[in-house]
């Protein structure tokens, strides 16, 4: 997979999956936006992936995914840094059911935010070069975990919605 020249934007990068996907990108020679809520993570990841990889093909911005604000402005300092965004990553997701509002907000909307802006940046008929957009999803986006019916529903909409707008917007 060779990405020299391209940038890509990553959501919830600072832990875990996120973590890896920048990994990945960073050795396959991209440049990487890396968006997660926790500012001390993200940069202390930036810090240690440093020590491997040029320090200027990565920037880390401090972003909730569920701020429409901060989002567009993450966009736009990544599009100011780099010249512009070929691929997304909407990685960023959450888990507790108690807190279903703010999880519907991050693991749904967040994601379709991400993609929407990222249509915006990549679309060829306004002067994009086109792109890719990943949306993260999980198994419970395919079958429902019983245990956690409003996380499924979010996986199940970020996977009904990433078909669609596939089917509809793929081409450019």
């Amino acid at each position: 997979m060779a990405l020299s020249g391209k940038t890509a934007v990553v959501t919830g990068a600072a832990m875990g999956i996120g973590k890896a996907i920048t990994e990945i990108l960073l050795k396959n020679g991209a440049k990487v936006v890396l968006l997660d809520k926790n500012k001390a993570a993200g940069e202390s990841l930036v810090e240690a992936l440093s020590k491997e990889y040029e320090p200027d093909r990565m920037l880390f911005r401090e972003c909730n995914i569920q701020s429409d604000e901060e989002f567009k402005a993450a966009f736009q300092k990544a599009v100011e840094t780099f010249g512009g965004i070929d691929i997304l990553c909407n990685n960023a997701g959450m888990f507790d059911e108690s807190e279903w509002e703010n999880m519907v907000s991050t693991n749904l909307v967040g994601s379709i935010r991400g993609t929407y802006l990222a249509l915006e940046h990549m679309n060829k008929l306004k002067g994009g070069q086109g792109g890719v957009i990943i949306n993260v999803s999980s198994l419970a986006g395919l079958g429902p975990l019983l245990t956690a019916p409003v996380y499924s529903a979010t996986k199940h909409g970020l996977v009904g919605f990433t078909r669609s707008i596939a089917v509809r917007d793929g081409k450019w």
